[in-house]
């Protein structure tokens, strides 16, 4: 681990635990669109949050998951403050 959160790192998530259809480009012209209107719904979001603890040892409350990373790019940046905030 990189002790950073990217792209790729969310795309696998997605792919191997809540499934990512291949015509969705998380880095490319669906970053910035809403979860929801890419296909995702909240418990989706919810397993996107616990496989990042999982993995990367990142608590992501409920809330945080569904308030706060509303966009791929949310959701990294959300991670990657996460990590910074815990490395300190």
């Amino acid at each position: 681990m990189s002790g950073q959160f990217t792209m790729d790192d969310l795309v696998e998530i997605m792919q191997t635990s809540i499934g990512l259809d291949d015509g969705v480009d998380l880095g490319g012209e669906h970053a910035d669109e809403q979860f929801t209107e890419i296909g995702y719904d909240s418990l989706a979001l919810l397993e996107l949050a616990a496989q990042i603890k999982h993995r990367f040892g990142v608590h992501i409350s409920d809330e945080a998951a569904l308030d706060e990373m509303r966009t791929p790019r949310e959701a990294v940046n959300y991670v990657n403050l996460q990590l910074t905030v815990e490395a300190v």
